[in-house]
Parts: C-alpha cells; structure tokens; sequence
C-alpha cells in the first residue's frame, strides 16, 4: 500500500499558491514544531507553488516505516495544524491521499504516533468538504478502529468522534425535521449506521458513556445521538444495553439533568428522542413526558445560546411531530408558543448593539433560528385547532409566515412553508387569517420556481387551499394554478405528482363547467390516461376523484361526456379489469353511477354491453362496498321519472339484474337490502 501511495503522489498537479493560507502555525497547546522539520514546515508556506507541493510530498514522505517515530508523530501534529486551517487546505490534503496515509500509521505499535494519527483524522473528517465514504473504503478500518477504542482515552475520544461525523443517514425522509446531520447517499451496500451496528459499534462505545473524561463521555453521547437516528435496530438495541448495572435511556436521563452542561443535556435529549421516534420508547413513558421534552422547552428560552436555542426547537419540533399528546404538553409547557416569537427579533437593532462581533454572531444565527421556529411551530400545529389559533394569534405570526416564503435562505423557505401548511389544516384559519393576509400570492409565487422539496409541501399547502369553503380557491384560480398543477402531474416526482392531481381534485370540486373543461383541456387526454396507469395507488386514486368531481352535476356530466365519454369508458373499462385493490375499483364504479345519473351521458353505459356485465358481475361480488356502488349504477340507470327508463329497465331486466335485486333485497347488509328494495320499486312503480 505504501509503495503504491508514495507513486501516486508524485503525479498530483500542483496546489494554488498560498494555499495553506496564513504564515503561523498551530500544533497544539504542547507541541511545537521542531527544528527537524521546520524545513519541511517552511516549505508550505512558500509563495513558490513547486515548493508548496514539495513541501506537502515531504510530509507524506516522513510517514514512511524508515523515519523515526518521533519524526513521523510530529509530521502527523503538523498536518491536522494544517487542517485545522481553510477548507481549501483540508481540500490540498485531501487530494494529496493523506487519509490513506494516516490510516496506514494506525497499524504501528507506538501508541503516541496512533492519537497524532487519529487527531489528524478527527481534524479532517470534521471538515464539511471531506466526504464521509472515505471512511468506509477498506472493510478493515472499522474493525481496526474499534479495537483501537481500549488503547487510551485519547483514542476513545478522537474515533467516536470519527465516527459521529461519518455517520449519515442513506434514505431521505421528505416530511421530517432533520435536527441531526443532513443525510447522504452511501456509495454502495449497507449505510453508515448499519456498518458501524455490525461492527459492535453500540458494545464497543456504550461504556464509554461512564468514562471519567468529559470529552469520552461527551463524544460517545454525541456517536449514539447520529446511530440511533431514524434507526428502530440500533434504538432497540440501546434501550436494551446496560453499563454497570444501569441501562442507558436511564443513563442519558442522567445527562439531561439542570445540573449538567447545557451540550451533555441537549445530546442526550438527541438519544432519548432518535429513540423514541424509533418506536423504542413510548411517547408516554416519563423519560420523555417529563425529563426529554421538558429539558428541549428550557433549551428555547433566552437564557440560552443563539445556537443551543436552534438545536433545542429543532429536536423538540422532531420530537412531538407525529404525535398529539406530546404537542399538547409541549405547547402548555413554560409558554414555548410565545417563547418562540422571541426567535424572529434576531439580529437586533444595530444601534441597540455596541459590539459588532455580537452583530456578526446574531446575524449569522438569525436564519437559523427563524428556520427552527417554523419548523417547531409546523409540530406543534400539526395537529390540534386550539393550538394552531394560539400561534395564529402570536404577534405578527401571518406576516412572519409570508416574509418567510420569500427568503433567500431555502431552509428557511422550507420550514414556513411546513409552517403554512401546518396551519393551513385549520378551517377556521382558511377562512380568516389566511384570507386576511392574502397568503395564497407568496404561495403562488414560490411555486414557479423551487426545488422540489419546497415544491411537495407547498403544493400540499395549495391543496387546503382550494377546498371549496376556502376564500383564497377563487382568486388561485384566476392566478393560472390549473396550468401550473397539470405541470405537476407530469413530474417524475411522485409526491408532486400526488399533490397535482389532489389540488385538482380539490379544484373541480362543486366547481363551475368553464374550470371543469379548462382542467381537462389542461391535462389532455393522453395525461389522463397516464395518470390512470399510474403504478402509485395514492395517483390513481385522486386521478378517480378528479374525475369523479369531474363528473358531478348533469349538465357538467353531458357536456364532459360528449367531448371526452370516449376515453373515460375506455379508462374504466381498464380499471375494472386490472388488478386493483377494492377502494380504487369502488371509486371507479361511482364515477359509473355518475355518468349514469347524466341525460344523454347514460346512453355511454346502456350501448356498451362489456360495461353493463361488469356492473351486473360486481353487483354479485363477495365485497359489500362493490356490490352497494354497483347498485348506484343501476338505480340511476333504471330511475323511473328519466325518458327513455323503461326501455332501460326492459334491457337489464333481460341480463338478469332484476333477479339479483331481488336475492340482495334479502341481504343481511342493510345497505345493500335497502338499496335493492328500492331499485326494485322503479320496476313496480
């Protein structure tokens, strides 16, 4: 391996000048850089760019097994200076291979040169621009690794940290709140967790959370924080695990306590809720009720740091997200709601602020904390009436919302929009506050142009709001949705795809014939026939309500039938014969009981024999719900006071539907019974 790397580097182009930046150099508090190597140190900081590459070769160079140890562990110490500089040194390092040379120097035996090599390592893996795979490229690492746990605190505490930071999620979960590291696509084969899992990572650490360092026991906190993380098999695993006789969701309780450092309480706080949300325990159990979420509602208020403040609304809001008890307690605990508003009055005035590092700091937070606020509120009003008009109420919240929406920053664009749409499930607040401030224009505005994550949830937030009882349906219309949602249906993106035809559902519903026609014309038939073959359930089905909603009124049903009957026949009779679950063949079964309620549109269903048998055949079938949506049909095919019924009622009587009515007029289902007995009266009457 070493042979192989000293080759390679010697290929590499050149880095741009100055690029370890500025002419000191930091080794640590008791280390400094010695005259052997100062040379080499010099070197790095020459404006000649040869010599800059010289100098970074020579330091590789000084890893090899000939170089004495001291020499080699001090080469060490001078690189993880280096990386502690600009991205761009921790880049130049990076390019020059120096991971696989400081995982080389884990092999010696000399136990200094190891935490020299490993504090290296921490440096550069804590660097944004340094891809965590790199970590998982050799199968022996990891093992090597957790062996070398046992050898000192230094090296307890530099591989957990390691290992908190190469530690990211493979799968994207669209609708949560990431209060932990973003997640990242693993090159190939299991993710990060599930190898760290695999190689005894929960055994290996779960000790070191007694260690009599701080630092161990802070880092190890912080390794079980991004392992447990939407995790059910590592957070099982956890809640099961014992140190010294005490399991560890009691442990981090412990850590949690007013007593310990406010970063002890907010980590353990990660535990306990990762592992909650995990299922491993229950939202109920007093961990959570009275030690976690009470611990995350004091990391809101002003006492706290700017960021601390951040990541305490961000775990909080992940915390109590899908469920309504904890959103209940949360929003009646130490007056969070109002606390919360204190969020949005970040930076200060900068007359109020003498320091301008405050200014910088503030700043710097401002978009953070705004992100965090939305994101809490979303949880908090996701569920609960009483709750969303309290925060509807908190000052200026609709136009804190609506500024929101037009922020440069997306996060923050992302989470008032999860925010709108939270509050956007009250009716009472369609209705009011959302008319008020005219909150549909920013929407509107923000679904032209932005990323689909912003798009899925602000096309749901669309959704609410064209349902018919919302004042805001009328001038959406007149802003050119319909075009824009037919656009969405269209998308490889399956919930916007979903959320298109849901808007459009929600459009046609009740709606007038001139927004009906501009729907399907909008669509084309050729995209509706998409949308009904679609592999998703969810888009078939809203494509069937669509449709339904469509077909709904009996001028409405004549007209859509006479210019599009055609192809819906075609669509249902494709329906009814595929493989389909119960609910989408009932929905398609009233859309028939729809055209049959139509004046001419009827004739669609009497001409068509296949059709005819396939309502007779579900009139008969084992499921009642098929059975009672295929009576519909008939009824409305039969109803006497209609031209042209006893014709109909000649002709269905001939294919035997009357001898059905009769055997379901003595159905068990009152349901089915009735509606036979009535169907039966047309037939009399």
């Amino acid at each position: 391996m070493y042979f192989h790397l000293m080759t390679r580097l010697t290929l590499f182009s050149c880095p741009p000048v100055n690029v370890f930046g500025p002419s000191k150099l930091l080794v640590g508090k008791k280390r400094e850089v010695t005259a052997s190597s100062r040379h080499y140190v010099d070197r790095l900081f020459d404006l000649d760019p040869q010599k800059v590459l010289q100098g970074v070769m020579l330091l590789y160079l000084l890893q090899q097994e000939t170089s004495s140890t001291e020499l080699r562990t001090e080469c060490a110490v001078v690189l993880g200076s280096l990386a502690m500089g600009t991205e761009n040194n921790v880049k130049s390092l990076l390019d020059c291979h120096i991971i696989p040379a400081l995982l080389q120097g884990l092999l010696s035996p000399d136990l200094k040169f190891i935490e020299a090599c490993l504090r290296c390592l921490r440096t550069i893996f804590i660097s944004p621009v340094t891809p965590e795979d790199l970590l998982y490229t050799d199968a022996t690492v990891i093992s090597h690794l957790m062996a070398l746990l046992s050898r000192s605190r230094y090296t307890q505490e530099y591989i957990c940290q390691i290992f908190s930071h190469c530690c990211k999620l493979q799968h994207w979960h669209s609708c949560g709140f990431k209060s932990l590291p973003q997640p990242l696509l693993c090159a190939n084969g299991p993710d990060h967790q599930t190898i760290l899992f695999n190689h005894g990572a929960v055994q290996n650490i779960a000790h070191l959370l007694v260690s009599t360092s701080y630092k161990v026991r802070m880092q190890a906190l912080k390794c079980f924080s991004v392992l447990a993380f939407e995790n059910p098999q590592v957070s099982m695993t956890l809640v099961n695990v014992s140190v010294d006789g005490e399991l560890l969701p009691q442990i981090f309780v412990k850590m949690l306590q007013r007593d310990k450092p406010i970063e002890m309480q907010l980590t353990s706080a990660k535990c306990l809720t990762s592992m909650c949300r995990a299922g491993a325990i229950r939202t109920d159990d007093s961990c959570i009720v009275l030690k976690t979420l009470p611990c995350l509602v004091r990391m809101c208020s002003k006492e706290r740091l700017l960021e601390e403040r951040v990541e305490g609304a961000e775990t909080l809001a992940y915390l109590i997200e899908t469920d309504v008890e904890l959103q209940r307690i949360a929003s009646i605990t130490d007056h969070l709601i109002v606390m919360l508003a204190d969020y949005f009055k970040y930076p200060s005035s900068v007359s109020a602020i003498t320091d301008i590092k405050r200014l910088d700091h503030d700043l710097k937070h401002a978009h953070e904390l705004r992100q965090a606020a939305f994101k809490l509120y979303a949880s908090l009003g996701a569920n609960d009436e009483d709750i969303r008009k309290k925060i509807i109420e908190t000052e200026n919240m609709m136009d804190r919302i609506v500024n929101g929406l037009s922020e440069s920053s997306i996060k923050v664009r992302l989470a008032a929009v999860r925010c709108l749409h939270s509050l956007s499930r009250s009716v009472q607040q369609l209705r009011t506050s959302f008319q008020d401030h005219a909150v549909w224009k920013p929407l509107m505005k923000v679904l032209q142009n932005a990323p689909n994550e912003i798009l899925v949830v602000a096309s749901s937030t669309l959704c609410n709001l064209l349902l018919e009882f919302s004042p805001s349906k009328e001038p959406i219309l007149e802003s050119g949705a319909i075009e824009l949602l037919c656009s969405l249906t269209q998308s490889e993106n399956l919930a916007l795809r979903v959320n298109g035809i849901w808007a459009l559902m929600n459009m046609a519903f009740q709606a007038e014939q001139k927004i009906k026609s501009d729907i399907l014309r909008g669509l084309s038939t050729e995209q509706l026939f998409q949308l009904l073959s679609d592999s998703d359930v969810n888009v078939l089905m809203k494509t069937l309500g669509l449709l339904r909603n469509l077909l709904s009124t009996r001028p409405h049903i004549d007209h859509i039938m006479s210019t599009h009957g055609k192809q819906i026949m075609q669509a249902v009779t494709l329906i009814l014969e595929g493989e389909h679950n119960i609910e989408v063949k009932e929905q398609t079964l009233c859309i028939l009981a729809n055209i049959a309620d139509g004046t001419t549109a009827k004739e669609l269903i009497m001409t068509n024999d296949d059709i005819l048998q396939k309502i007779k055949y579900y009139m008969s079938h084992s499921n009642a719900k098929l059975q009672l949506a295929a009576m519909f049909c008939i009824s409305n095919l039969i109803w006497n006071e209609e031209e042209g019924s006893q014709e109909r009622q000649d002709k269905l009587r001939d294919m035997g539907i009357v001898d059905i009515l009769h055997k379901l007029s003595q159905s068990s289902d009152p349901n089915l019974c009735d509606k036979a007995k009535t169907a039966l009266q047309q037939y009399l009457a």
